[in-house]
């Protein structure tokens, strides 16, 4: 079974920072790519920001220059800095990974809960 628990949600004003932490945790074989998905109501999910194992990370056009995200490995974690916060930044963010569970060592993906971003003053 793998799980993955995001942290560091909540209400920020405008132009204010947040953090976010996700981390996967389990009978895991492998991670590949992690990231950060956002929904608001009404719409569909869109891709935030992606890391794979290896190599650079890409970003949505929205949040380039303002959002960074990493991962430690050893960890099995993926954070979201979250800088430079508008109102159209809030949504619920939700964390993926790409991951081999060690009972059937495939990759697929797995989601977080969600945490709820909100930027207002």
């Amino acid at each position: 079974q793998v799980q993955l628990m995001e942290s560091g949600g909540g209400l920020v004003q405008p132009g204010g920072s947040l953090r976010l932490s996700c981390a996967a945790s389990g009978s895991i074989f492998r991670i590949a790519g992690m990231g950060w998905y956002r929904q608001v109501p009404g719409k569909h999910r869109e891709l935030v920001a992606a890391i794979p194992s290896g190599g650079s990370a890409n970003y949505a056009d929205s949040v380039k220059g303002r959002f960074t995200i990493s991962r430690d490995n050893a960890e099995n974690t993926v954070y979201l800095q979250m800088n430079s916060l508008k109102p159209e930044d809030t949504a619920v963010y939700y964390c993926f990974g790409v991951v081999a569970p060690t009972v059937a060592p495939t990759l697929r993906s797995y989601w977080g809960q969600g945490t709820q971003v909100t930027v207002s003053s």
